[in-house]
Formats: structure tokens, C-alpha cells, sequence
């Protein structure tokens, strides 16, 4: 009768691992979903904004909708809610949607993460659009799960295996080629945004993986927005009275998808996603946003694909499957 309990009561555990895992999975894609737009929606919003205009408003309205949905939500003061409970918020269904202040000891990293993915990987990206096509720019997001996994070995000890990381380095490796070959291979003076874009965006990725662990994924990037408001709103003020607005549908619809989709809901999935299955595993569904990107190019801008598509597409396939069983 003993070991009969036992088996019943640790039997539901495994299968919400399991749950969780596949949760984390699909959340981390949906991100990458929401990602591989950024570039085309990016040349869409370039119509109408200027590149430090266009950077500066989606940090603006993107942390505009952060701050209502932690007011919305409630903030809490950092570790503790009320009485009773020794500074630890109560263990209830719905607790973890309440707001609750960053820790001192977090805003170092939420620092990286505004530095990263707020500020840092738009701007650097939206000067690359100026003179560098979408096809081209993809080249940075197919290195980007490497970077990511590398930084996050560094910056939290993790190990991951030596199978996991010949396929992370075949996978980008494929991309890379693809990429590159997409631009007619050669370097243009673009790369050298790209390849910062690159390093920081790792960074801040990193970072907000880690902290995804011990507070809300949205909350993440809620508060790594809301505290870039003291700099984004002036700069906003600042290019607005320097470029030139000409607004277009299509220019609105970019500045609206770079600033919800991409800025807020897809960061927001993403860090959830890497909380759950860890930063190394889901970087590598990053693989894909390339290869999603392109096709959106050519749909939406009537960029031009080679007939390498498909057979690129089935070899980062691979490599992510390899690597999500490692």
C-alpha cells in the first residue's frame, strides 16, 4: 500500500515537468514568432521615421503599455506583501500576475536587459536597415543562439554537452551561409551595427533568462521599460524635433508591431520561455527566425529567395532537434 502511494503521488509530478517543459517550448517559439518580424515591420516603420525616431517611440509606447499592466496588476513592495508571510509573496492561484517591485539586487541586471534588448539591439538594427536589406540583416539573428548560449555558459555556469554544441555551431554555421549568401556575400558597413546588435541583444537575453527565475517573465521586460522612460522620453522629444515624420499605413502599422509585438508580448513569451526550458535550449529555436524572417520579406516586402531556402530550412530543423534532446 506504501509503495502504491508513493507511485501515485510522484507520478503527477513528472507529468507536470514534462508540461512545463513543453509550455516553455511553445512559449520560446511563439517569441521567435514574434521576432522574425521585427526587421520587416522595422523597413515598414523606416518609411515614415527616422531611425532614432523609430527606436525611441516604440521604447515609448512599448513602455507605456508595461506600466499600465504592472499598475494594472498591482505592485507590491519587493519581497513581501503583507503580514505574516516573512516578506514572501502568498501562495496563491494568480499570485504570480502581481506586480511586485525589482529587488535592489536586480537592477544591475535589468540595467543589461534595457541596455540589450530595449535600447541597445533597435537602434543597432534600425541603423543597419538604412542601407542593409532583411535578408541581410538576418545574418546577426542566425548567430544569435550561439552567442546567447555562450554568454549564458560564462555568466551562469551552465555546461551544456559537446553534442549540443556541434549542432549549435552546424546550425549557425547554416544560417550564417544562407544569410550571407542571401546578400550576394559581401560585408557591408552595416555589419559592424549588426555584430554589436548581436552582442548585446546576447547579453540582455542572458540576463533576462536569469531573472525570468525569480520574478514574472513580463515583469522583466515590463520594468526594463519602464525604467528606460527617463531616457526614452526625451529622445523621443529630441529626434521627433530633428527627423522628418511622413506618415503611411504601412509606417504606423511597423512603429505599432516593433513596439507591442516585438518590444513587450514577444519578449514577454521569451523570457518565459527560457525560464522554463533554460537559456542555452532556447536560444536555439532562434535558429528558425532567419529562415521565418525571410519568408515575411518576401511576403511583405517582395524580397527575392533563393531555391536554398528549403534545403536550409531542413538542416536548421535538424540542428534544433539535435539540440533540444542534448
Amino acid at each position: 500500500m506504501r509503495a502504491q502511494s508513493s507511485a501515485t503521488t510522484t507520478r503527477p509530478i513528472a507529468v507536470t515537468a514534462v508540461e512545463r517543459r513543453g509550455l516553455g517550448t511553445a512559449q520560446a517559439a511563439l517569441g521567435v514568432a514574434a521576432f522574425s518580424l521585427t526587421f520587416p515591420a522595422t523597413a515598414w516603420g523606416l518609411e515614415s521615421f527616422g531611425p532614432w525616431s523609430l527606436v525611441a517611440l516604440r521604447s515609448v509606447l512599448a513602455a507605456l503599455v508595461a506600466g499600465g499592466c504592472l499598475l494594472a496588476a498591482g505592485t507590491l513592495p519587493a519581497g513581501g506583501c503583507g503580514p505574516g508571510r516573512r516578506g514572501t509573496l502568498p501562495r496563491r492561484r494568480g499570485a504570480g500576475l502581481r506586480s511586485v517591485l525589482p529587488a535592489r539586487r536586480h537592477l544591475p541586471g535589468l540595467a543589461v536587459v534595457a541596455a540589450g534588448v530595449v535600447v541597445g539591439f533597435p537602434l543597432l538594427t534600425t541603423l543597419a536597415l538604412q542601407t542593409s536589406t532583411t535578408a541581410h540583416a538576418a545574418v546577426v539573428v542566425g548567430l544569435l543562439p550561439l552567442t546567447t548560449a555562450a554568454l549564458s555558459a560564462l555568466r551562469m555556469g551552465t555546461r551544456p554537452s559537446r553534442r549540443f554544441w556541434t549542432a549549435a555551431l552546424a546550425g549557425a554555421a547554416a544560417v550564417l551561409a544562407f544569410t550571407v549568401a542571401q546578400s550576394g556575400g559581401a560585408l557591408t558597413a552595416a555589419d559592424g551595427y549588426l555584430f554589436g546588435a548581436l552582442l548585446v541583444c546576447a547579453a540582455g537575453y542572458t540576463e533576462g533568462g536569469r531573472l525570468a527565475k525569480v520574478m514574472p517573465g513580463w515583469q522583466v521586460i515590463g520594468w526594463a521599460l519602464v525604467l528606460c522612460l527617463p531616457l526614452s522620453v526625451p529622445g523621443a522629444v529630441l529626434a521627433l524635433s530633428y527627423e522628418p515624420v511622413r506618415l503611411t499605413g504601412y509606417g504606423v502599422a511597423g512603429l505599432l508591431w516593433v513596439a507591442l509585438g516585438s518590444q513587450f508580448l514577444g519578449l514577454v513569451v521569451w523570457y518565459r520561455g527560457m525560464a522554463a526550458v533554460g537559456i542555452p535550449r532556447a536560444s536555439q529555436l532562434q535558429l528558425a527566425q532567419p529562415l521565418l524572417t525571410l519568408v515575411w520579406s518576401a511576403l511583405l516586402l517582395g524580397e527575392h529567395l533563393t531555391a536554398a531556402a528549403p534545403l536550409t530550412a531542413v538542416a536548421v530543423l535538424v540542428c534544433i532537434a539535435v539540440t533540444q534532446r542534448s
